[in-house]
């Protein structure tokens, strides 16, 4: 699937006192690439400090589709993930909702060709 068939969306929260991520981010960061069409995660990414927990965290968000809220896939994180950054994630998930929706809502950008061919 070509770039210009995907999304890039991107969810932040604070990380609670004293995780080892907090050493290297204010903030944990939830990111994920989805299909444009129908907004599935095709791809996910986190700023959790360990690979295992990254890797965790891509393989529960594959497949959930934005369309569908967040609740699904923040349910599924509740259930599947026992650490300090439970809540971090969950608020991350939730803010990567809102600006998926969010860009919804927006008006899309004049394509290039379109704005110079009306200047003609």
């Amino acid at each position: 699937m070509s770039r210009a068939q995907t999304r890039f969306v991107a969810g932040h929260a604070r990380l609670p006192q004293g995780m080892a991520a907090q050493h290297l981010f204010e903030s944990l960061s939830v990111t994920v690439e989805i299909d444009a069409k129908y907004a599935v995660i095709l791809e996910a990414s986190c700023t959790l400090a360990t690979e295992h927990g990254r890797t965790f965290i891509r393989d529960l968000l594959r497949g959930h589709s934005l369309r569908d809220g967040a609740a699904p896939v923040v349910e599924r994180v509740q259930r599947c993930y026992i650490g300090r950054a439970g809540l971090a994630l969950v608020a991350a998930l939730k803010d990567l909702h809102l600006q998926y929706e969010r860009s919804l809502s927006e008006a899309p950008e004049p394509r290039l060709g379109s704005v110079l061919s009306q200047d003609r």
